[in-house]
């Protein structure tokens, strides 16, 4: 939690000043996302290991609060729940430990990104959102056989760069967006959406039904002791309330 907080400070300077929101507004989402798992990891001492990972579900959650101060950067929290089991037969060191024969994994790279942004551009047909991001990993990687695991804790935060843009019709409710988070000292990790959404305006909030394809790719060297190459990747619905 002191790392959220400390790497949320530092942010707020890392960005310039741009147009603020007129009124204060919050956003509330939330996704569903079936991805295809893969890819490779391993501990500081061995060697690269592939799994057969299984198909799974996931979820994002998340928060966001507009102000109309220009000089200081809007706030967004999401939560991302990132997990997949796997099986491999054969030789492998992890964890402190040895194993041979068939074995399962888990890996979990659920992670939480703390977003500051500025409002470039604000209007029914194109929006424009810059700033920066710290996403904080609270997972694990988990290697079993025979009840006897080898784990490493994956807990350490990632600076990144994020933009989001939006493309509307007008009198339609129908837009188009794309969000990305790019890693900045871990250039290698990327987090990304692209989709389709549909507005419908209320009296007191609007409601935005969306739906498209988020990939999420995790390459790290020594990060918390652990080097992996692990994709996350497929297709989202969810929805959002605005008020």
């Amino acid at each position: 939690m002191k790392k959220a907080i400390l790497a949320t400070a530092l942010l707020a300077t890392s960005v310039s000043s741009a147009q603020g929101a007129t009124v204060i507004g919050f956003k509330l989402g939330a996704d569903y996302w079936y991805t295809d798992v893969s890819g490779t990891f391993a501990d500081g001492s061995g060697q690269y290991q592939g799994f057969d990972y299984d198909s799974s579900a996931q979820t994002s959650l998340w928060v966001a609060m507009e102000h109309p101060v220009p000089a200081l950067p809007n706030v967004m929290i999401r939560q991302n729940s990132l997990d997949a089991d796997g099986e491999l037969n054969g030789e492998f060191s992890f964890g402190g430990r040895d194993f041979n024969g068939p074995l399962s994994a888990n890996s979990d790279l659920t992670n939480t990104d703390f977003v500051l942004y500025y409002e470039l551009l604000d209007n029914d047909l194109v929006s424009l959102d810059l700033g920066a991001a710290y996403k904080l990993m609270d997972g694990a990687i988990r290697v079993e056989q025979n009840g006897l695991p080898g784990q490493m804790n994956i807990d350490s935060g990632i600076i990144m760069g994020y933009a989001s843009a939006s493309i509307g019709v007008p009198g339609l409710g129908l837009y188009g967006f794309a969000d990305v988070l790019t890693g900045i000292d871990e250039t290698s990790v990327y987090d990304y959406a692209v989709g389709l959404g549909w507005e419908f305006d209320g009296v007191a909030l609007d409601t935005r039904v969306r739906g498209g394809y988020r990939d999420f790719n995790f390459d790290v060297n020594n990060f918390s002791d652990v080097s992996s190459n692990m994709e996350f990747k497929g297709f989202f619905a969810g929805v959002e309330l605005v008020f």
